[in-house]
């Protein structure tokens, strides 16, 4: 059996004593689109952060390429090759695009290597050569959630974490965002494991699904199956 890139096993994870995540088990597999949709307070952010570190589960295993981060500290998670775009996009506001986009690179040494991954990101995300002198709190929310991933994809993650990416974009924007996302993993192979509540819009780019309830699975399948999974539907689709 092939070890799955991602693996959390029975993780339980608090927020002083809160109980936050109550036992999740999942998987994300190389080269996989895997979503985590649920409501706000579900837990979905918490599992983020507890994979890359910033918490530490209590209980249960984080496993990378089968080797447990759960005891990892966050900066050395980030070198193991966990990349994480949080919720509200994190940009260093009085930093030019440039600088925000070279902070992603701070692990690497070589510049030929730098200007390599430069182009890469900015033949991703055109609109960011545009804006390159251009101070990152000065850009739209579209803009922004551009440069955090474009930030991420400078470390060229193994898997790519993503908090809520079209949380506060126009409509528009949103759909750029998810055609970014599918063009990520299309196109250049990148894994990644998404938290979004704009569930229709996750289902419809993923390759698996999970449901997060009070920080338990409550749901897992086949991302198609789930968007005519009258649960689904009827909790989180608003059909």
């Amino acid at each position: 059996m092939t070890t799955p890139l991602l693996e959390l096993e029975n993780v339980h994870t608090y927020y002083g004593k809160i109980h936050a995540l109550k036992g999740v088990s999942l998987t994300v597999d190389r080269g996989e689109i895997v979503t985590l949709i649920g409501s706000n307070g579900a837990g979905k952010s918490t599992t983020l952060r507890t994979i890359s570190g910033l918490l530490r589960p209590q209980q249960g295993d984080v496993r990378l390429n089968g080797q447990s981060m759960t005891r990892t500290p966050p900066h050395k998670v980030v070198e193991a090759g966990i990349g994480h775009v949080p919720e509200g996009r994190g940009v260093f506001p009085a930093l030019t695009v440039l600088e925000n986009l070279e902070m992603g690179a701070y692990l690497l040494t070589d510049n030929n290597e730098i200007k390599r991954r430069l182009e890469q990101v900015f033949t991703t995300f055109p609109r960011l050569r545009e804006r390159m002198t251009q101070k990152g709190g000065t850009l739209s929310g579209g803009e922004q959630q551009m440069l955090a991933i474009g930030r991420a994809l400078m470390q060229r993650p193994a898997i790519l974490l993503l908090d809520e990416p079209s949380m506060g974009l126009a409509p528009l924007l949103v759909e750029e965002i998810f055609h970014t996302i599918e063009r990520l993993n299309q196109e250049q192979g990148t894994t990644i494991l998404l938290v979004e509540q704009n569930a229709q819009s996750a289902l419809q780019v993923a390759n698996r699904a999970y449901v997060l309830e009070t920080g338990a699975i409550s749901i897992t399948g086949e991302a198609k199956a789930l968007l005519a999974d009258e649960r689904v539907i009827e909790a989180y689709l608003g059909l």
